[in-house]
């Protein structure tokens, strides 16, 4: 046998479901039907859930998260099934669900199609065999084939991640644009407190706020909006702009002379640093009103 198989978990219950389907029942039902019958692609080796305590849990939810197959019996509609389905379907595809016949399944399950086995008729049971089989086949040729509507409505476009992910951005860039504004204020400050000072050097004070950079930071590194690269090129240099003049105020005290005649070259030039925040102030806005109208 090959030691390279991978795993095909399957949930299943491991204690009495009811009075025909005892623990005995469910050991046997593994046993010698689902784990032999997983076992003949060679591509697969099998694992059982086991009673969810402790460390065991985490094991489950290991196996479930990884595995490249999984197997679900739904019969008796045992709630531990249940809950191991969930949480298969919330990470991954490769699912089959599989039930013996006659057991009436919830609604949002019904429509996913499971295979129902017959224990008691052997015609009926060979082409479930066929059908099985077939199915686990399918989760290695169409790997990306979706079978979980959990993963469908978390993942893609339109999806509730790309909601969550809109959201997300449109706080972030919120963030951005009351720094900027801040920023503005800011400016506004340290050139009116240095004319002040170049005019009245007898009377000389310093600004002690400084501009704010964290959002603009955030913007710069994560890069969550979908903008071209002269977007991002002109949030670097904002952040730059900002930080150089940040350097400025923190020697300003220590240097008046300097430090205003460099503020107020910088300011004099056309309203440089102004500019610079209110044109990308504007691009920031632009890509907030593009993120809104998503979806």
């Amino acid at each position: 046998m090959s030691t390279n198989r991978e795993i095909c978990f399957v949930i299943m219950p491991f204690s009495k479901t009811t009075d025909e389907h005892t623990e005995n029942y469910w050991t046997k039902h593994f046993e010698g039907f689902l784990k032999p019958l997983i076992e003949e692609n060679p591509k697969l080796k099998v694992r059982r859930s086991k009673a969810m305590r402790g460390d065991i849990l985490r094991e489950i939810i290991t196996d479930l998260v990884v595995s490249r197959v999984v197997v679900t019996d739904l019969t008796d509609n045992n709630p531990n099934v249940y809950w191991e389905l969930g949480v298969r379907q919330s990470f991954k595809h490769g699912t089959i669900t599989i039930a013996e016949e006659g057991t009436q399944l919830p609604f949002d399950i019904g429509g996913k199609g499971t295979l129902f086995y017959y224990p008691k008729d052997h015609l009926k049971m060979e082409d479930f065999r066929k059908r099985f089989k077939e199915a686990i086949q399918d989760c290695f040729v169409h790997s990306d084939r979706p079978d979980s509507h959990v993963l469908d409505s978390l993942s893609g476009r339109g999806t509730l991640f790309e909601i969550f992910r809109r959201d997300e951005a449109i706080r972030r860039l919120d963030a951005v644009l009351s720094e900027c504004s801040g920023n503005l204020s800011v400016l506004k400050g340290v050139a009116d407190q240095a004319r002040y000072n170049q005019e009245n050097p007898e009377e000389g004070a310093f600004i002690t706020y400084r501009f704010r950079v964290s959002a603009a930071e955030l913007l710069i590194t994560n890069r969550y909006v979908d903008e071209d690269p002269s977007f991002f090129k002109l949030a670097e240099q904002y952040l730059t702009y900002i930080i150089a003049i940040n350097d400025q105020l923190n020697s300003w005290e220590h240097s008046p002379e300097p430090t205003e005649k460099w503020l107020l070259k910088l300011l004099k030039q056309e309203g440089s640093a102004a500019k610079l925040l209110k044109n990308f102030r504007a691009k920031v806005v632009a890509a907030h009103k593009k993120v809104s109208k998503q979806f």
